[in-house]
């Protein structure tokens, strides 16, 4: 049932030992098997009372043995269904039971009864098999080719006593049960090897280690008489076996067990010691149910915590201020219910739990982990994982949310255990547990280990919402040289551009252009606000390294917002007006004015070339094909950020900021005193993710979390706070904020001048958004719906082209789509009817936004690759 894997010969080679039971009553032989009337039952001890006995035995020469037993008088006699008579008319044996059934109520004595046994040698081709449809067990019986012979015993004997012979409608009564589990030479024939060791198949000639059978299933085939002794020879051969494997094992595992017995100075226990060296644990219980891929799953888990030896508790206040507290670690039992994967109960085989861990890259952040290996009575095995994540987020308001909610995974075991048609199963869902069975799970702890196990859990949670104490320590990273030698050398440009300075980056394309054959459009990359997502020095695989793979010429702008030549006065709508259209014609001083240039953008780059191309300052003619991520010319925030957006916290900012609009991000620097009132009060402004890094901090504090710490490398979030985000032009806010609180496209003064020519965006689109993302929701490209879309689950913000996992899980899309450019296909032309504001709008209203946007990611992959 627990999918162990056996020989398929399980429950097969069945033997009754050639059993016939038949009953026979009213006979005037010497039997003198009343038993006890009432006034004897009550005054004889349970354990001196006479059950079923033998009274005496008859071998015949026909190969089998016959043997007669008396029945105590409370025996059910009315109750022998399924049986017929001999010698009396069929039904009589009811009538007879009833008779039977008033004289030992009126305390007379009943009619002699006997029980007549025939053992023999059946074929022992019985079957024992689980019908999975009603959980009911079906037996075939064995072949007795003595069946006839016995008959006739059984009604000379009837003749010869005299009385009423009742005889069993089936040729063989369950009374010594051989066979199932028969000792084989190989797994083909039967389950186990002659030591008792059950076979594993998947392994021909191994057995499993440690798992033995012993008792009657073990012999292949009947034994003719009471097999008692046979039963009781075979476990003693299967121990004899087995103790040796246990003693060979502790050899190897119990090193120097003799000098430790022979000591003569053992040392001397103290209660103390003795105490101390108790191990301390807790039994918890925890009932689950949610959704998992949409279906309902219920996990019923028993979970036993081992505890850190103790004789007291630590010292409450050096527990608090210590670094790092200790992880709960515990086994894991119990079983889950998902119905709609399989009809019968997942149990846990294997399990683990580990409560309170932490993730060196988000010290602030404390996780509970759960990875339980089911096994289904199909044979099948799954594997469910599961996270609880807690965050300092607005102190203890999230907090019971936190702790009693499970995201987790449910995966099919690749190999030998999966079947076709359920391979690459991989759902999601969560899990949580109600307030009723928090409760009582809190009054069903178990275990000497139950007021250590509240203190340290009480203990991590203070940490973690009220104090808010990092755990352990966030290491300081320090980029490594290689990447920086070997990434690919640029050229660098002066755009002509009005009001400020901007610059390009030119990646030639080099010796990669031998590899193809045809001249391939170079590509534009779009920066977001003030951050480096394209040119990552410290990552082996950015996207620039992985478009010049595919023999694409590369032209990187840093416009006036960018931290290397920032602009105390520049609005969004500048970056569209001026900057683009200049990168634009610089690159077709190199190729010519008919070149075609595709183009990837992110957040507020991809809203500046939304309003180049939808406010008439480029040509989507001259658009080959776009890729935006986070942004489209639709902008949708978080809750958050949408409630910050309206408060006065930019106009506050701004008079802080003064005439200097460019706030210096690094803590070496000297700053202005209202530059560092401005980063005090932004390391304090509530976020999701708490760092140790103060740049990071203060950059969170005005934008919200713009990534998720775990998908960072090290390297990577050191050089980007601390070598690449040095600066922060803040110019451009206001004109930000008005975008954002309109939620589309908007010019300076906050008018709708772009939204309204929608047939510009003639382009080839692909809009990319972030399933987990804290800023900017995926419903931004959704609004953009007449374009193809993807939601990657698992990414926020700016990790979707600075992660560690971009390169596998975004940048092929990216790819994907300028192929498909490259070859012709997959032009999107926007209706043209659609003019104005009204009309635009009214492509909002997502149906989806509750949906699971990893199944609408799955389905747009696959109408991205089937193009």
């Amino acid at each position: 049932m627990k999918g162990l894997k056996i020989s398929k010969a399980l429950g097969s080679g069945f033997s009754c030992n050639g059993n016939t039971v038949a009953y026979l009553c009213g006979s005037n032989g010497p039997l003198n098997g009343y038993g006890l009337d009432k006034k004897q039952l009550s005054k004889i001890p349970i354990q001196a009372r006479p059950g079923p006995s033998i009274s005496s035995s008859y071998s015949s020469p026909l190969g089998f043995t016959i043997q007669s037993a008396v029945l105590p008088t409370a025996y059910p006699y009315l109750l022998f269904k399924g049986i017929t008579t001999f010698g009396w008319p069929t039904g009589y044996w009811f009538f007879h039971g009833i008779i039977d059934k008033l004289k030992h109520l009126i305390d007379s004595k009943s009619s002699q009864a006997m029980v007549l046994l025939a053992m023999g040698h059946d074929k022992s081709d019985g079957k024992i098999i689980l019908d999975k449809e009603t959980n009911k067990i079906i037996f075939s019986p064995p072949h007795d080719p003595l069946l006839p012979q016995k008959v006739k015993a059984f009604q000379k004997i009837t003749r010869k006593l005299g009385g009423i012979l009742f005889m069993s409608r089936f040729r063989s009564a369950s009374v010594h049960l051989l066979g199932g589990c028969n000792a084989s030479s190989d797994s083909s024939d039967g389950v186990c090897d002659p030591n008792g060791q059950v076979f594993d198949p998947e392994v021909p000639g191994l057995v499993h280690q440690g798992l033995y059978v012993c008792d009657a299933s073990l012999i292949p085939c009947s034994v003719g008489v009471n097999p008692s002794l046979t039963i009781a020879a075979a476990a003693e051969h299967v121990c004899k076996d087995l103790v040796n494997n246990v003693l060979k094992y502790k050899t190897k595992t119990c090193t120097n067990y003799v000098s430790k017995v022979v000591d003569q100075n053992p040392p001397i226990e103290t209660h103390d010691t003795l105490k101390s060296s108790e191990t301390s644990y807790v039994s918890v219980k925890e009932t689950l149910r949610g959704y998992i891929g949409g279906m309902p799953c219920t996990a019923t888990l028993r979970m036993k915590i081992n505890l850190q030896n103790s004789n007291d508790f630590d010292d409450w206040n050096y527990s608090i201020m210590r670094k790092s507290l200790v992880t709960l670690k515990g086994k894991v039992g119990g079983y889950v219910v998902f119905r709609a994967i399989e009809k019968d109960k997942l149990h846990v085989i294997d399990g683990e739990v580990k409560m309170f861990e932490v993730n060196y890259r988000t010290p602030y952040t404390q996780y509970m982990h759960y990875r339980l290996l089911l096994a289904a009575a199909s044979g099948s095995r799954y594997v469910l994982e599961g996270k609880k994540i807690m965050n300092p987020y607005l102190f203890a308001i999230f907090s019971r949310k936190e702790t009693t909610t499970l995201y987790v995974t449910f995966k099919r075991v690749s190999g030998n255990f999966a079947e076709d048609h359920h391979v690459g199963l991989n759902l999601k869902g969560k899990l949580k547990v109600s307030m009723i069975q928090l409760l009582k799970t809190l009054l069903s702890l178990e275990g000497n280990g139950k007021g250590r196990f509240l203190h340290l859990f009480l203990l991590h949670l203070l940490r973690t919402y009220i104090l808010q104490i990092p755990q352990g320590i966030h290491e300081e990273y320090t980029p490594t040289d290689s990447y920086n030698n070997s990434y690919p050398t640029s050229t660098f440009h002066e755009l002509e551009t009005v009001k400020a300075e901007s610059f390009c980056r030119r990646w030639n394309r080099g010796h990669s252009r031998l590899k193809f054959n045809e001249e391939k459009h170079p590509v534009l990359l779009l920066n977001g606000h003030s951050t480096e997502s394209f040119c990552l020095p410290t990552e082996p695989n950015d996207l620039i390294r992985t478009l010049l793979t595919e023999g694409h010429e590369i032209w990187l702008l840093q416009p006036r917002l960018h931290p290397l030549n920032p602009s105390n006065n520049f609005t969004i709508e500048d970056l569209g007006r001026y900057d683009i259209p200049a990168v634009i014609s610089k690159i077709c001083e190199f190729h010519g004015p008919s070149m075609k240039v595709h183009v990837v953008a992110h957040c507020v780059g991809g809203l500046a070339i939304h309003i180049a191309v939808m406010g008439g300052h480029v040509s989507p003619t001259r658009i080959a094909s776009l890729c935006c991520t986070n942004s489209s010319m639709f902008f949708k925030l978080s809750t958050l950020a949408t409630v910050k957006m309206w408060l006065p916290l930019v106009s506050i900012s701004m008079a802080l900021l003064g005439k200097n609009k460019t706030l210096t991000l690094l803590d070496t620097s000297k700053a202005s005193l209202r530059h560092r009132l401005l980063m005090y009060i932004a390391r304090w402004i509530p976020r999701y993710e708490r760092c140790t890094c103060n740049e990071c901090e203060v950059f969170s504090g005005i934008f919200g979390n713009t990534f998720w710490h775990q998908n960072l490398t090290p390297t990577m979030h050191h050089w980007l706070n601390k070598r690449s985000t040095t600066k922060l032009p803040m110019a451009a806010f206001p004109h930000l904020r008005k975008i954002c609180k309109s939620g589309f496209i908007v010019d300076s003064k906050g008018n709708n001048s772009y939204l309204i020519h929608p047939e510009r965006m003639a382009v080839s689109t692909l809009y990319i958004s972030g399933g987990r993302s804290l800023l900017v929701t995926p419903e931004t490209t959704f609004l953009a719906n007449k374009h193809e879309r993807i939601v990657v689950d698992g990414f926020g913000h700016s990790d979707l082209l600075i992660g560690e996992e971009s390169c596998k899980e975004v940048f092929p899309y990216i790819v994907s789509h300028i192929r498909l450019c490259e070859e012709g296909k997959d032009i999107v032309m926007i209706n043209k009817e659609k003019k104005d504001r009204k009309e635009a709008l009214d492509w909002a209203a997502d149906p989806y936004r509750v949906a699971s946007f990893s199944t609408w990611s799955s389905m747009s992959k696959l109408r991205l690759l089937g193009c």
